[in-house]
């Protein structure tokens, strides 16, 4: 197992010194705009779904079936939509980081305002996301040793910031690409095994499923259910507008595109990939639960731990463990080393507004690289729920304000009294807070997914009211 992570990091650092060369602020930040369109939207893919799918999605077949699948159809159109409507705003702006958009639009504090928000969301996002891969290694590799948890993190993160450090975004454009294809053949061949174990053949196995009560995929019935489509869809569409468009962490990538049209022609391919790979994770949630009435063993009461408890108790054998590591590994840095790199842009560029500044990165990008391990070992300590709700719920109030800053700007031509923006932005989450708390206790009803597109909608409406000269 620690011979396939060390030729697993190695490959990691070839692929970095190889790039790094000659790199400068430019190749750090936007990749010098020569990043070929096909390898971003692969490499995509895996820096999207990140460990959290690997450990989370299996499991979530225990309590909602294949139900997820309704907000990975809505996930297309939204990708469409900031290929189409935000890419050409960022390419015509020529930006660096996209909250620069708001400040030629709204003014320097709503700049300010949306780069904060993004930045206090992805330190959370990207910790918890983290988490998972340093609890999973811990227990499967560096527990034998005695190693400490906090070692454990602090290597992981050391790690990411060594390869990371030099190029940035170019970088991780080829080592995203790598990883990828590491998580993708790891869960092809858990699949294969695990339906080996179950002695089916590929049409033994699609008329399992069908008849399965776990492969339901559309709710239509029920209205108050957080599984209902149009709740499901609808905040599929708006998830990936706010995680991905209004986000420098997913736009970044993007951006080092030759061209506009690469772009969008990168961002319409992944968005399109993700309801076969996550229907891949569905269906081998479904198999686990074959294989645990098989053999006699009871499910477990987090669908989180679902997957993990097959790879720890070796139930299909040593080679999964090794895979479902790698899986887990290349998921998780995939989406950490973007974060870390994306913070360390936004930092620069939009607070410090330095961008030439070689040594200020390199400062700014260790910093974010120890707030990340507090932020972690915080997590470690809070974390309670589910991980994946966990991080949606997170994403409905830190990134409910960037939606409606955005949409502002995008749908209306009107000016706001910019000093009060930030005011704003911070009382729209708590509204939304007190909004569901009260609903909940007067109705029994609890706000999903759908949190999100009201924390925006208040947003929008505080900044109608905000004319200029507003006191």
């Amino acid at each position: 197992m620690l011979l396939t992570l060390i030729i697993y990091f190695s490959v990691l650092f070839v692929i970095s010194r190889l790039t790094s060369r000659r790199a400068g602020n430019e190749a750090f930040f936007r990749g010098n705009r020569k990043s070929p369109w096909l390898m971003v939207a692969f490499g995509m893919i895996g820096a999207s779904i990140s460990g959290i799918t690997f450990v989370s999605v299996p499991g979530m077949v225990l309590k909602s079936d294949m139900t997820y699948l309704q907000m990975c159809l809505g996930f297309i159109p939204g990708y469409f939509a900031v290929a189409f409507l935000l890419l050409p705003v960022y390419y015509k702006l020529n930006l660096t980081t996209i909250y620069g958009y708001l400040r030629r639009r709204l003014g320097r504090r709503s700049y300010k305002t949306g780069a904060a928000f993004f930045i206090l969301s992805k330190l959370i996002g990207a910790a918890v996301r983290f988490y998972v891969v340093c609890f999973i290694l811990q227990h499967f590799v560096f527990d034998a040793w005695h190693v400490p948890f906090v070692c454990t993190v602090l290597v992981m993160v050391m790690l990411i910031w060594l390869y990371t450090r030099r190029a940035g975004i170019k970088t991780l454009v080829w080592t995203d690409t790598f990883q990828t294809f590491c998580m993708l053949t790891a869960l092809v061949l858990i699949i294969v095994a695990a339906t080996g174990s179950l002695g089916l053949n590929f049409h033994g196995l699609v008329s399992k499923l069908a008849a399965d009560p776990h492969s339901r995929v559309f709710v239509f019935d029920d209205w108050a259910s957080r599984q209902n489509f149009w709740k499901q869809f609808l905040s599929g569409i708006f998830i990936v507008i706010v995680m991905t468009g209004l986000d420098q962490d997913m736009m970044q990538k993007n951006m080092t595109c030759k061209t506009l049209r690469e772009a969008q022609k990168d961002m319409c391919l992944y968005g399109f990939a993700f309801v076969p790979v996550n229907l891949l994770f569905l269906v081998l949630g479904i198999l686990l639960t074959w294989l645990a009435a098989a053999r006699g063993m009871a499910l477990p009461q987090m669908g989180d731990d679902l997957l993990p408890m097959f790879a720890a108790s070796g139930q299909l054998g040593t080679t999964v463990v090794i895979l479902f590591t790698i899986g887990i590994v290349a998921a998780s840095f995939s989406s950490a080393d973007s974060a870390l790199t994306a913070l360390t842009t936004s930092v620069c560029v939009d607070f410090f507004e330095r961008s030439n500044d070689e040594r200020l990165r390199k400062r700014v990008h260790l910093t974010i690289a120890t707030l990340f391990v507090v932020f972690i070992l915080v997590f470690r300590v809070v974390n309670s729920t589910s991980v994946i709700d966990a991080i949606y719920i997170l994403c409905g109030y830190t990134y409910g304000p960037l939606l409606g800053l955005f949409a502002f700007g995008l749908l209306t031509h009107r000016q706001v009294s910019d000093r009060w923006v930030p005011w704003i932005a911070i009382i729209s989450p708590l509204l939304c807070l007190a909004i569901d708390l009260t609903t909940q206790y007067l109705t029994g009803y609890q706000f999903g997914y759908e949190l999100l597109m009201l924390n925006g909608a208040l947003t929008f409406a505080g900044l109608w009211m905000l004319r200029p000269g507003t006191s």
